[in-house]
């Protein structure tokens, strides 16, 4: 296996190498910013997804209103986990408005999962958990992109 050179320019051997670039330094490289992106996305919607089954199905809070409850508590470790540790670069500097933005992202991102639920569940009648597992993809592929290209350039 070919080394990899680190920040500093020393080469990084095999699985170590390719461990320590994956999941302890800072990268700004797409392939590692998709690799944990989707990890952050994973760990996010599985808090997500549970907090979602505990509101609706033990608490019995309506499931769009608990959709939207879980879904925002998901963002917010989605938020800290994103610029903590998945993407390498930060487009801005001020972070409030790079919260806000993240946030607005989420929230069209929000409106999509209702819309699919909505769909799902309320039109369909299909099972709400499995309209969550549907829009947590469609969703996924959006918010990527927009977080990508809006903060993490």
């Amino acid at each position: 296996m070919p080394a990899m050179e680190s920040k500093n320019g020393q080469a990084k051997a095999g699985s170590t190498g390719i461990f320590r670039s994956f999941f302890m330094e800072r990268s700004s490289e797409l392939r590692i910013e998709i690799f944990r992106s989707v990890i952050v996305s994973g760990v996010s919607f599985i808090f997500d997804f549970g907090l979602l089954y505990v509101l609706t199905d033990i608490a019995h809070v309506f499931y769009l209103l608990s959709a939207t409850i879980s879904y925002g508590m998901g963002m917010i470790v989605s938020y800290i986990l994103s610029v903590r540790w998945a993407f390498g670069k930060r487009s801005m500097q001020n972070k409030t408005a790079e919260f806000l933005i993240f946030i607005i992202i989420g929230v069209i991102g929000m409106g999509l999962n209702a819309l699919i639920l909505w769909l799902w569940t309320g039109l369909l009648g299909l099972n709400y958990l499995l309209g969550r597992l549907v829009s947590a993809v469609i969703g996924y592929v959006w918010k990527f992109a927009a977080r990508k290209i809006a903060l993490f350039r």
